[in-house]
């Protein structure tokens, strides 16, 4: 055996160096691999609230290895605090954040840190005590109704194509359902149009939200129009000729289910068409359809359920927009307002 201290040296830095190249990423990748597993199989998280998690905790993984973490048990709040302010900044490597973004991150480091000191992994939850700072009231952007209905009416219904991009956007915004929920439905979770031949009452469809939770929200009578027309002379057309069928509510030009990436092009050429300079999104129709639910006089807890939202808090940020819009009208309207 060498004796040689140079030899020796050399020999425990090649050591320090496997430990910390391949096998020190694989030490911490593991862990955090269960953690994704945990949340697709124990949660039932969809599979893009899933890639954003996967996105979020690969950027902190790459931070705490990069300073030095090797395990689990090796994090302090300190990695996490910094690591927050690295968002803010981009100095991990990554895009600057905005608060609100880098709060969601946060919650899923968070909800990682919350899971290793269950599992064991860690004697403690350093992730605990940093909290984000607190954003601002930011409201959703909500069109008025005109600018809405110039929006629906700027589609040409002379096409298969253009049936289809009218049902489209009348059911988005006739439902309030997010753009993943209507691209995944099948014409099943339909029930009571007319071209079904069940008619006997309002038209409704189940729509399947975060963490698969069902609800099942009624259809106006303008989306309903819409679907059925799409159903019966649009649809069809589309889909002869093509081989293999398929359940989908909404189709592309060969017969394939719609993308989310296909429905947000339709909504910017209505918007192009309609002359709307806001930047509109489909999540715009979805602000939409709460705010004139809640200008109209809706319960804030209907419009929740309508929503899919878990908690009211989150359906009550709408309330702020529409309480915004009758001070406007006030100022303006009122003679002891200015």
């Amino acid at each position: 055996m060498s004796t040689d201290p140079a030899a020796r040296g050399s020999g425990e830095a090649e050591a320090r160096g496997s430990r910390g190249g391949r096998g020190a990423e694989s030490a911490l990748a593991a862990p955090f691999r269960r953690h994704l597993e945990h949340l697709a199989v124990e949660r039932g998280l969809a599979a893009n609230t899933l890639a954003a998690y996967r996105r979020d905790l690969e950027r902190y993984r790459r931070w705490l290895e990069a300073h030095g973490v090797r395990a689990p048990a090796d994090v302090d709040p300190g990695h996490v605090s910094g690591f927050l302010r690295a968002l803010g900044t981009g100095e991990d490597g990554g895009r600057p954040l905005a608060v609100r973004s880098a709060a969601r991150v946060l919650a899923a480091v968070r909800g990682l840190h919350r899971f290793w000191a269950l599992e064991g992994l860690t004697p403690a939850d350093p992730a605990r005590d940093v909290h984000p700072p607190k954003p601002g009231d930011r409201l959703p952007k909500a069109l008025p109704v005109e600018q809405v209905t110039a929006l629906l009416e700027a589609v040409p219904v002379d096409t298969p194509a253009g049936l289809r991009d009218r049902a489209l956007l009348e059911f988005l915004y006739g439902t309030g359902a997010r753009i993943s929920e209507v691209v995944g439905l099948d014409v099943d979770d339909v029930v009571g149009l007319a071209q079904t031949g069940d008619d006997g009452g309002q038209p409704v469809v189940r729509l399947f939200g975060k963490g698969s939770k069902e609800r099942v929200v009624p259809i106006g009578s303008y989306a309903a129009a819409a679907l059925d027309a799409w159903l019966v002379r649009g649809r069809p057309t589309i889909m002869t000729g093509v081989t293999r069928s398929t359940p989908a509510l909404f189709v592309n030009a060969r017969g394939g289910r719609l993308s989310r990436q296909s429905a947000w092009a339709v909504l910017k050429r209505a918007a192009e068409r309609a002359g709307l300079e806001a930047d509109v999104s489909p999540h715009t129709l979805r602000h939409c359809f709460a705010t004139h639910l809640l200008a109209g006089g809706a319960d804030v807890r209907v419009v929740q359920e309508l929503l899919g939202h878990a908690s009211v808090t989150t359906t009550q940020v709408y309330t702020l927009v529409t309480v915004d819009s009758l001070r406007e009208v006030y100022a303006a309207a009122h003679p002891r307002a200015r």
